[in-house]
């Protein structure tokens, strides 16, 4: 693999520039927050133009990018989307801007800077020799780069629909689906685009409890569906879970309010499975651990967000390989900034 040397961190202790963060929330504190870590101030903060309205944060008046634009600035983003639209106009923005997308955990405390990654090159090596093909090779170098670095290039030059990911996965018409991470029925909606409505059985999991109502509401004409109030695990217990992030709430160690959690061997102890979707909110790892006899069973198509925590980019493979060493795993990056929507693809 060709990894750059230097990360967006060093760099931006050594610029003279004015370091401007482009929204509020989670990733903007987090970026501040490591700015800080190594001694490195902000010269403000901006939100797009629909979003100003004299909002204050982390000490900063919220501005317009027209307050910074004769500046001698480096932007960095603060926030994920999907959206192409928004998407196009941070690419924009950058055509004219030192723009960078900093990469954050959504979970967990590890940065993925030059230490993080020289700590684990031999893990990144060993998931880039396991992988099914060229393109998935491309894509781990890819997002090696392009977390270290933050350049947006390196991300938007892989950039693939979900279709030519459900090409690889060839779902049929009589599969058993699992669904973890269910939200209110969106990804069981793609399933059935995906298999003209047909299958076998859905079983699908939503821990957060408005979520889950709507989720009942979506599925209940489905024949042959079950759904459950739970998360997952890699076993059965109650664990904490914060439900006020909506479809980023998450299981934790501790809090005030407990969901039930089952695993997927608890699951699948009898009934076979044949296609299993993870987005479990940084549990992925967990939830793999929970079904270690089902997949080495069933060797279930394997649809597993890989995004969550700054390790699972070698830990899941990984450990998926090692759980059963006859898949064949592919990793893609769909359309998102940052590398969220990043997903391993196993068959």
């Amino acid at each position: 693999m060709d990894i750059i040397k230097k990360d967006i961190w060093s760099y931006l202790r050594n610029s003279d520039k004015k370091i401007i963060i482009y929204g509020m929330g989670n990733g903007a504190d987090k970026i501040i927050d490591e700015l800080e870590k190594i001694g490195v101030g902000i010269y403000g903060v901006m939100a797009s133009d629909d979003f100003v309205r004299g909002q204050s944060f982390r000490g900063f008046t919220v501005k317009r990018f027209s307050d910074f634009e004769q500046e001698n600035i480096i932007i960095l983003t603060a926030f994920g989307s999907q959206r192409s639209d928004v998407m196009e106009n941070i690419l924009r923005l950058a055509e004219k801007h030192t723009v960078f997308a900093p990469d954050v955990p959504v979970y967990g405390d590890n940065i993925f800077n030059k230490e993080f990654y020289d700590s684990n090159r031999d893990k990144f090596q060993k998931v880039f020799e396991i992988l099914a093909d060229d393109f998935s090779k491309k894509v781990l170098e890819n997002e090696i780069n392009f977390k270290l670095s933050g350049k947006l290039k390196y991300l938007t030059d892989i950039f693939t629909d979900k279709d030519e990911a459900f090409r690889i996965l060839d779902l049929g018409k009589n599969e058993s689906y699992l669904d973890l991470g269910a939200y209110r029925g969106d990804t069981i909606e793609e399933f059935l685009g995906y298999t003209d409505g047909y299958y076998r059985h859905i079983t699908a999991l939503e821990p957060d409890r408005k979520n889950y109502k709507k989720l009942g509401k979506y599925t209940k004409n489905l024949r042959d569906t079950r759904i459950w109030n739970m998360g997952i695990w890699n076993s059965d217990c109650d664990m904490y879970f914060d439900m006020s992030l909506g479809r980023g709430s998450s299981i934790q160690v501790k809090g005030s309010k407990k969901v039930p959690v089952t695993s997927i061997d608890t699951l699948y102890q009898v009934q076979k499975i044949s296609y299993i979707k993870f987005d479990v909110e940084g549990a992925e790892k967990q939830a793999l651990l929970g079904g270690i006899n089902t997949l080495r069973r069933d060797k279930p198509k394997i649809n597993l967000a890989l995004y969550h925590r700054s390790e699972d980019i070698f830990e899941l493979p990984l450990l998926l390989h090692e759980i059963n060493p006859d898949y064949r795993i592919y990793i893609r990056q769909h359309p998102h900034i940052p590398a969220w929507d990043m997903n391993l693809y196993a068959i």
